[in-house]
């Protein structure tokens, strides 16, 4: 695999913070859920490959246009194909894949693989990714991990996720190397069953707000 910089992906996320990683039960959720997501003030959102309505509640949020939405938990090339058709900006997956990061290279997109140890970091920037998703990030040793690994590598940026909360949020927010913390309790899964729509627009203006410098 040739190195190439993924400067791509800066420009997509455009500078927010904030990641919300989505596991969407239901299409019929993602309109309302987009919808507070961006009345909360998130600027993008992650919909992970984890449920059988996953691609159609990507493409439902992507037609929102209020988010910059994009794929998670993406494992194979055909995934990412499936992602970018149905309108994904990114592609984020739990570990590093040679062909993932391919077939988003060749479809234009950029794409974030998980690393947990100093050995997958260099496999990431030799492949010319030099942001990277420490997944999970609080069982591996949460942002005393995350300066481990970023003071010998100090051309890395991190998306930490696994484990954040709101109140971990700051910590991680605080280190120059990290570009935004993704997280899921904003729109949990429970919260979507249950039709709770203004407590995620509650929870994602709390969000932004602790997530803004």
């Amino acid at each position: 695999m040739s190195a190439r910089r993924d400067t791509g992906l800066t420009a997509v996320l455009a500078g927010a913070r904030l990641l919300p990683v989505l596991t969407v039960p239901s299409v019929a959720s993602a309109g309302p859920l987009a919808d507070a997501l961006a009345a909360g003030g998130a600027r993008c959102a992650e919909v992970t490959f984890r449920t059988p309505d996953a691609e159609s509640a990507l493409k439902a949020m992507a037609a929102h246009g209020g988010l910059t939405v994009g794929a998670g938990t993406v494992l194979t090339a055909e995934q990412a194909e499936r992602a970018v058709a149905a309108g994904a900006r990114f592609l984020v997956s739990p570990g590093f894949d040679a062909d993932v990061i391919d077939r988003g290279r060749e479809l234009g997109v950029p794409v974030v693989p998980g690393i947990a140890t100093a050995t997958e970091l260099m496999g990431a920037l030799k492949a010319g990714l030099e942001t990277v998703k420490l997944f999970p990030a609080e069982p591996l040793g949460g942002i005393g991990m995350l300066r481990a690994l970023a003071a010998p590598f100090p051309q890395a940026r991190f998306v930490p996720t696994g484990g954040i909360g709101p109140d971990l949020m700051p910590g991680y927010l605080s280190h120059p190397a990290v570009l935004a913390v993704g997280g899921s309790w904003m729109a949990t899964p429970g919260h979507l069953e249950r039709g709770e729509f203004a407590e995620i627009r509650r929870q994602t203006a709390e969000a932004v707000e602790r997530s803004t410098p």
